[in-house]
């Protein structure tokens, strides 16, 4: 569900310039044999024609070939999305006007309700934050200068407020090749990065190729993977080339602060360990 969530929501903010999103959440049938969670995601963007709805669900398909090129995206996310909520007993469906925008409408089965308290006021169940979680990482601000490796432009600025935000000097690179230059020509100015975030999937040169030919050039500073492909030998992919450490996408603000905390303090003892893992 949070999967779907995270496809959908981002799909409206992508195409929506103006106006607003609004997401509208409710139990249908909670009297039937077959109620189910509904989920309305409704914006203000660019909207669709009725063939474009129509082919909207295939894999690799965007509206045209104009919104491909403008916003990006490989096409996969809302069939992705479809073929998740009918595994969980559900679907989606969509409803839209060209340049009024579109109302995306998710119904998840929820199962037998027997025996579960239905609150009116959705206020009271809402599950207080642990004190980790509400944690002000501005407290211990990172000073490092980050090194961050990512072609998405929407990521790029998720990424880099969060670090921003946090204390963290910040210079983008667009590709792996980019990083690559990037990175020697700090090592060789003196300036160095005291830690890459790597994105795996980038054009003219990726992720593990780019660490590879770092580590090959002797940079021993942290390189931190970041991934959409969770699977345990994504990961091992991930430190064979040369990565130190592996945060998954979508970008969690707490565990990406925490990891790149704990990958650089003390920075001296981390160095020494880098330079001795890729001994020989």
């Amino acid at each position: 569900m949070r999967q779907i969530l995270i496809n959908i929501v981002g799909n409206a903010v992508k195409f929506t310039e103006a106006g607003g999103i609004r997401m509208v959440v409710r139990l249908m049938g909670r009297e039937s044999d077959e109620p189910s969670l509904q989920v309305r995601v409704i914006d203000t963007g660019i909207g669709m024609t009725a063939q474009q709805v129509a082919a909207l669900f295939q894999p690799f398909t965007q509206a045209d070939v104009t919104t491909s090129r403008r916003f990006g995206g490989s096409g996969l996310g809302l069939a992705i999305s479809k073929q998740l909520a009918r595994m969980l007993g559900g679907d989606i469906s969509v409803e839209s006007t060209l340049d009024h925008g579109s109302t995306f409408t998710i119904s998840i089965a929820t199962g037998s309700l027997d025996g579960i308290a239905i609150r009116e006021d959705p206020s009271v169940s809402v599950i207080p934050r642990s004190p980790e979680e509400t944690q002000d990482f501005n407290q211990q601000p990172l000073r490092q200068k980050i090194l961050l490796a990512e072609d998405s432009p929407d990521n790029q600025r998720l990424i880099s407020f969060i670090l921003n935000k946090a204390g963290a000097d910040v210079t983008i690179a667009e590709n792996g090749q980019i990083a690559l230059d990037m990175a020697l020509a700090a090592e060789s100015s003196g300036s160095s990065f005291d830690v890459i975030l790597m994105d795996m999937q980038m054009p003219i040169l990726d992720g593990c190729a780019a660490t590879g030919r770092l580590r090959q050039a002797g940079f021993t500073k942290p390189i931190i993977a970041l991934t959409a492909n969770a699977m345990p030998s994504d990961r091992q992919k991930c430190l064979e080339a040369g990565c130190d450490q592996f945060v998954t996408k979508p970008i969690d603000r707490q565990k990406l602060i925490e990891t790149i905390a704990g990958i650089v303090q003390p920075e001296s003892s981390w160095t020494r360990r880098v330079a001795i893992d890729h001994v020989g």
